[in-house]
């Protein structure tokens, strides 16, 4: 379990500071639907995922010294501006994100994470754009909330047919062994 919580936490804190480092050299990305988003709008949606899987492998703690990690870390990797914007939206939009997902987590992996995605990625994107002063726009909010569904589908999807595989291999499985 302590391994588990190991690579949750470095591949959440690498998904904060590759959001900012990215945005900060890459500008803005097509996300589909004639859509824009920040560079880094992707790497901000998995980033809930990744918070998500520290909460559960590593507790509520572990996911908030993570989050205070990857904000600090991100100041060497952006413009000054940019990584204030995005610690401030990543901490406001986290802490929402914790206070969705924790409840709803006992009814499930799928919609705790899915459900606590969009209140997270709808607050990050708000909080971000303003503080960054990117224009907040129609398009501009709407590009940011596709560019991290798409990463929330990206984890999610893969995840439930793995479980789903898992568990009819076992089905299959006890029933060769009973019959």
């Amino acid at each position: 379990m302590k391994a588990r919580a190991g690579l949750a936490v470095a591949g959440y804190i690498a998904s904060v500071v590759v959001t900012n480092a990215v945005t900060a050299s890459c500008g803005l990305w097509p996300v589909g639907f004639g859509l824009t988003a920040t560079a880094g709008t992707m790497f901000a949606g998995l980033s809930f995922v990744l918070r998500d899987a520290v909460q559960d492998t590593g507790g509520r703690w572990a996911a908030l010294a993570a989050l205070a990690v990857g904000c600090v870390l991100s100041a060497f990797m952006a413009t000054p501006a940019l990584a204030m914007a995005s610690a401030a939206a990543f901490g406001l939009a986290e802490l929402l994100d914790m206070v969705v997902y924790t409840p709803l987590r006992r009814r499930g992996w799928a919609r705790a994470a899915v459900s606590s995605n969009l209140v997270g990625g709808a607050v990050d994107t708000f909080a971000f754009l303003l503080l960054a002063g990117f224009p907040v726009t129609a398009l501009a909010v709407s590009g940011q909330l596709v560019g991290k569904g798409w990463a929330t589908v990206v984890v999610v999807v893969p995840v439930l047919v793995g479980r789903y595989v898992i568990r009819n291999r076992r089905a299959v499985s006890d029933n060769a062994l009973g019959a």
